[in-house]
């Protein structure tokens, strides 16, 4: 154990996880957090806040302004985006804020840096093919503003390692579990399914991976990860059919009767982007979203594994322990 952790991203989905395994260790934690964030009131008791953004150099050297040693930096602030069009906040924060984070390990001699990065920094190979850990990172090979950000910044952090910076990198791959109060899109579905407003399913599915088990895979990072290593972060692949299938199990729910093709899926997705964003909410249907549906999406967490000690949970517990928090969080008249 460091003798302090310094946390971007607590209030996050990840980062929460990680916050609250830390804290429940004995941990210090000093967590930055943007002086507007909503989620501020839902941080525990024990972790010391600063006020700051990733994005404002100068308020990161005021949160780390009084560091003893040794300390580790877990950079898990970023923004997940699943939209059509290019976005500067996203290359703000998640290239730029990891630029300033590397900066300032530099400046305040960090002892270790984790960076969460995604396995949508990985370019995908072939179907069938099994992607494992790669060492160089280009925008050019994958698709997606938010992959091509995570690859960018994934290669700065590497880059650093190469001069010198004692930095590891993690790659999840999809996130859920229970916890997720930001409701990304495989969570609004679940909830969406739960509230009996889910008409139909889309063909394709991903690699899902339990939150609760990435934080303890980015918290084995900070002991055991080695300089310039990176380490994938994966879970269970299950298509969405199945993931339903498993959902009705749980919850005695009849799954939807029908299962939309890709190719049609694609077309909704794009005109419920357009409605989503002209009433000015986040769209969690997208065609992007769709398109990850039907990549290849076999990870290889063995060398996770046999160096951190990682072991990813069956997709079935995290689905009941999801379908259980929606319950108690949305849906307290069934609970």
């Amino acid at each position: 154990m460091y003798s302090e952790y310094y946390l971007t991203g607590a209030t996050g989905f990840l980062g929460s996880h990680v916050l609250d395994k830390l804290l429940k260790s004995g941990a210090k934690v000093n967590a930055l957090v943007l002086p507007n964030d909503k989620n501020l009131s839902l941080l525990p008791k024990g972790v010391t806040i600063t006020y700051g953004d990733v994005t404002n150099l100068k308020s990161l050297e005021d949160w780390t302004a009084n560091i003893t040693h040794p300390c580790c930096l877990i950079h898990c602030a970023g923004i997940i985006y699943i939209e059509s069009a290019p976005n500067k906040k996203l290359t703000d924060v998640n290239v730029g804020g990891t630029a300033n984070i590397i900066k300032l390990c530099r400046e305040r001699g960090i002892d270790k840096l984790v960076y969460a990065s995604s396995v949508h920094a990985i370019p995908e190979l072939p179907n069938g093919k099994i992607m494992s850990e790669i060492s160089e990172f280009s925008p050019e090979k994958v698709s997606g503003w938010y992959a091509k950000s995570k690859a960018k910044a994934t290669a700065l952090v590497l880059d650093a390692a190469k001069k010198g910076l004692n930095a590891s990198v993690i790659h999840p791959s999809g996130i859920i579990g229970p916890g997720d109060i930001a409701m990304g899109s495989t969570t609004s579905m679940l909830i969406s399914y739960c509230e009996g407003k889910l008409p139909v399913s889309v063909k394709g599915g991903y690699d899902f991976v339990d939150v609760r088990d990435v934080a303890d895979g980015v918290i084995a990072c900070c002991e055991k990860g080695e300089r310039g290593q990176c380490y994938i972060l994966s879970g269970e692949y299950i298509s969405v059919d199945n993931l339903l299938n498993t959902a009705s199990k749980i919850t005695g729910r009849k799954r939807p009767l029908f299962t939309v093709p890709l190719k049609l899926a694609s077309m909704v997705a794009k005109l419920v982007e357009k409605i989503s964003l002209k009433m000015g909410k986040k769209p969690y249907f997208t065609p992007y979203a769709v398109m990850v549906l039907g990549t290849n999406a076999k990870f290889s967490h063995k060398k996770a594994t046999e160096k951190l000690g990682y072991s990813p949970r069956r997709i079935s517990e995290t689905l009941r322990d999801t379908i259980e928090w929606i319950k108690r969080t949305y849906l307290p008249k069934t609970a």
